[in-house]
């Protein structure tokens, strides 16, 4: 137990075998594990760079990034990869639940190959 209450949070997170990213309200990525990033081709340092608008595809633009990811959790959502391509992932609730909580943290599972296969 002494161990795991030494651990930081972001190191624990990091070290999840799936992707985890967390959105703030403005649409700025706030971490993004090596998981996250290789799923869509960039490294974590990369991600950070980027905005909501460019990771999810056609998601809307007007209501906060915060709002949105809520609104498709345990959704498929498609995102896009450096590459060009489409990410189909199942997205999970966040892990920050508060009304007030001004980040959005959700872990995802890529399912494209698995809906690719399927659609055969």
């Amino acid at each position: 137990m002494y161990t795991l209450r030494q651990l930081p949070a972001l190191v624990v997170l990091e070290r999840f075998p799936v992707p985890v990213l967390a959105i703030g309200e403005g649409g700025e990525i706030l971490f993004a594990n090596t998981a996250f990033g290789e799923m869509l081709g960039y490294s974590p340092k990369a991600v950070l760079e980027l905005k909501f608008q460019d990771i999810f595809h056609d998601m809307p633009e007007a209501e906060s990034a915060i709002n949105v990811v809520r609104a498709h959790a345990d959704l498929v959502v498609d995102l896009n990869h450096r590459e060009g391509s489409i990410v189909r992932a199942s997205m999970s609730k966040s892990a920050l639940l508060r009304g007030d909580d001004q980040v959005a943290l959700a872990v995802f599972s890529d399912l494209t190959e698995q809906l690719w296969v399927d659609e055969l």
